[in-house]
């Protein structure tokens, strides 16, 4: 049988590799003889002929764009020295993992059995037709310098030895922030090195860019301080010698600001540390063990920053801060080098996102709940999900800028969402939201803001202009732990409700008003308008504030009630209802009544399925709707299936624009063959549905609680719907990236003056 192969079809099968789109597959099908023939022959000639038309093409139709080698001989591996190639392996496929787990990179680990430098750089710029990129790793100086310039020179996709620049861009970052918490400026500092191999010399290059002035450095090996006058000196190691009159690092500490160690361990005493200026900056940066241990050093003396290679200590310094995100933006830009621009431009972003919150996934991964910027945090942690959008945006903007760019990005914000996807996080429905809000911040008023979590939140929604943060609360506690955790909010609008007296006399009297009808009196009013809570929804009522947030620390059913009786629900609404959005691997997905309703009736679920689709339409999302139930139109009898098949029947005839159908289970709502072959008439057969309606809370508390432990997804929520003002109502314990999208969905609500949910 002779199969006939469209060229587009070809080409189309080819280009799914290409690294420029997030529709990457991991794998191409080949169940077929079809398949086989597009991955093989005759298939892939079309490919290959459009390659050969032009070579750029391959970034198109293959893998190359996504592909980095990281590439070692073995000469330098650790701290084991000279250990040969194979030795070298278990190192190599380690860093191929992190390329792949901390920014969707593609390595091949190639240990090669050449110590000749000039074969060696022969050997590997052979390989360029097959790589993007080329990390060189564990490489013995001085060979290593000629290896990386000579590559550098003579290939046109970006190659770094990380060794050297990987150290030098994460501890520069650490010593523009630990400077900046001593208020030492960077050229007037002494700096004392301990160590000449690469990583050493590269560091005292990079901190020579960002400012150090050479005449103030002094660099020791295992013979002592490198003189001048020291015979056979390479002119890396003259570049930095000293003609100052001293042989010993102990004779070179006294008075010194930074210490630099990239050498051997317990090298350094304590008396070395205290002979060191006030408010020393020690990187001890030798692995395993640092030149001095970190509990000697800060035991030497209290005013010490401390740096190392270990992760058992504050201040890591650790490459995988630095090479993931490196490649990445120098990739997704198709950089022909990796520059000093994009070096420096690293290790700027990685500074400048440590002063920033810390997420909440940080803190519990790390068991400390209060992370913050200082001498025990200069540089943000591994595993922080912000690296890949701060690092690589910046790498890739500076290889713009410098003109090493083969592709220019001109959607940034997408970019972002890109680089989100590769590594599993998909935020681009907050991330909609996010924007919007930013185009017009509205004033948010949290009813919670003697807790620091919601305090680190309005930091992060004030620094990204979100929102416009209004604390209520004890304004002493509040000011208090700003102070204790270094936040940015000194100047942040505080509101104390016990010294608002004309506040809470107004707030009383427009209280007793609404309610006097309900059985309400002016002392109760009064009473109980100094509950924040009250206070805060009624901001929002009277005008101070456009929005409300609050529950972080109290149940749904007690922060809701006042807002419901000071603000109430919009004119035509009856009751309001609670919709959470479970983020998941297959896209969002649309829960609802999951908060408020316990068990409504079949006219209170149409308008419950009213709300949701309006605000399913708030996420620009066209709402496609099943009712659940234990039943599939009918097949089984019982109250909760009568019920949802009539909220059906009254929702299609209420809403005859919308697709609805039920009452059904929820697989057979999400499965979509097994409809078109049993129930053909579901309107959603042929349109996948993204929005579940409950028969009652417990049902939709359950499941959205099941699948957000156990179905790697994402709860969102919850979102209230049908309030007259923006009023949000947080979970007990939500983290702060919860807070932040509950807000940014606050704002955009607040934007409108009518509201949209």
């Amino acid at each position: 049988m002779t199969i006939k192969i469209r060229k587009q079809d070809a080409l189309n099968y080819h280009s799914q590799g290409s690294p420029g789109k997030i529709e990457v597959i991991p794998t191409k099908p080949v169940s077929s003889q079809i398949d086989l023939a597009l991955a093989y022959s005759p298939g892939v000639a079309e490919p290959c002929k459009e390659i050969e038309a032009d070579v750029e093409n391959v970034y198109k139709y293959t893998a190359k764009g996504n592909l980095v080698a990281v590439i070692s001989n073995g000469t330098a591996v650790l701290g084991l020295g000279d250990i040969g190639p194979e030795a070298s392996k278990p190192v190599m496929e380690g860093k191929a993992v992190l390329f792949k787990k901390f920014a969707g990179i593609d390595v091949f680990d190639l240990e090669i059995d050449e110590k000749d430098p000039k074969k060696l750089i022969q050997i590997i710029k052979s390989l360029e037709p097959t790589f993007g990129g080329i990390n060189l790793e564990d490489i013995k100086a001085p060979e290593c310098f000629e290896i990386e310039q000579t590559l550098k020179q003579q290939m046109k996709i970006p190659v770094m030895h990380d060794d050297q620049h990987g150290t030098a861009i994460i501890s520069g970052a650490a010593l523009m922030n630990g400077l900046e918490i001593v208020n030492k400026k960077i050229d007037e500092i002494k700096l004392v090195v301990s160590g000449a191999g690469a990583a050493a010399i590269s560091c005292v290059r990079f901190y020579v860019s960002l400012g150090v002035k050479k005449e103030n450095i002094i660099v020791c090996d295992k013979d002592g301080v490198i003189r001048t006058d020291r015979p056979g000196l390479t002119d890396i190691h003259a570049d930095f010698a000293t003609n100052k009159n001293i042989t010993h690092i102990s004779e070179a500490l006294p008075g010194a600001d930074v210490f630099l160690g990239l050498s051997a361990g317990n090298i350094i005493s304590q008396d070395m540390i205290k002979s060191m200026a006030p408010n020393p900056i020690v990187f001890a940066l030798a692995n395993p063990d640092p030149e001095i241990t970190y509990d000697l050093a800060i035991a030497a003396r209290e005013d010490v920053i401390m740096a190392t290679g270990r992760s058992d200590h504050p201040n890591q310094v650790n490459n995988v801060l630095g090479f993931p995100y490196i490649f990445r933006g120098a990739l997704d830009v198709r950089a022909t080098v990796i520059n000093e621009e994009m070096k420096l431009a690293a290790a700027i972003a990685i500074a400048k996102l440590a002063k920033e919150p810390v997420p909440e996934i940080v803190n519990k991964a790390y068991g400390d709940l209060n992370m913050a910027f200082g001498r025990l945090y200069l540089i943000p942690k591994p595993v922080d999900p912000r690296l890949i959008t701060t690092i690589a945006p910046a790498v890739a903007k500076a290889a713009i800028d410098s003109g090493v760019a083969k592709n220019m990005i001109h959607d940034w914000e997408a970019y972002e969402l890109e680089l989100q996807k590769r590594i599993g996080i998909d935020q681009r429905l907050m991330s909609i939201v996010i924007g919007r809000a930013k185009k017009d911040p509205k004033s948010v008023v949290f009813g919670e803001a003697d807790n620091l979590k919601i305090l680190k939140a309005a930091q992060m929604l004030r620094d990204e202009k979100i929102a416009i943060p209004i604390l209520l609360g004890n304004r002493e506690k509040i000011l208090s732990l700003i102070e204790d955790n270094a936040l940015d909010l000194a100047h942040a609008t505080i509101v104390d409700p016990m010294e608002e007296f004309a506040m809470i006399e107004e707030f009383g009297k427009f209280l007793y008003q609404k309610r006097q009808r309900k059985g309400m009196t002016l002392f109760d009013a009064n009473r109980l308008v100094r509950e924040r809570n009250y206070f805060g929804a009624m901001m929002v009522e009277t005008g101070f504030a456009d929005a409300f947030i609050s529950g972080l620390t109290r149940d749904y059913p007690k922060t809701i009630l006042p807002s419901l009786q000071t603000i109430g629900v919009k004119k035509g609404v009856n009751r309001v209802a609670g919709m959470y959005i479970m983020n998941t691997p297959k896209g969002p997905y649309f829960f609802a009544d999951a908060t408020v309703n316990l068990n409504p009736t079949a006219e209170e679920l149409v308008e419950i399925i009213g709300l949701t689709a309006n605000a399913v339409k708030f996420f620009n999302m066209e709402p496609r709707i099943a009712l659940l139930s234990y039943s599939n139109f009918g097949s089984a009898q019982g109250e909760i299936p009568a019920k949802m098949a009539k909220a059906t029947a009254l929702a299609k005839a209420r809403y005859p624009e919308l697709i609805i159908e039920g009452e059904m289970q929820a697989n057979v709502a999400f499965n979509q063959e097994l409809q078109r072959e049993v129930y053909p008439f579901s309107s959603l057969a042929d349109n996948q549905v993204n929005t579940l309606i409950f028969p009652d809370l417990a049902s939709s508390n359950i499941a959205y609680k099941l699948l957000a432990e156990l179905g790697n997804s994402e709860a969102i929520g919850p979102i209230l719907l049908g309030m007259a003002k923006p009023v949000h109502i947080l979970q007990l314990g939500s983290s702060i990236r919860e807070i932040v999208n509950m807000v940014a969905i606050a704002v955009v609500d607040a934007q409108s003056s009518e509201g949209v949910l």
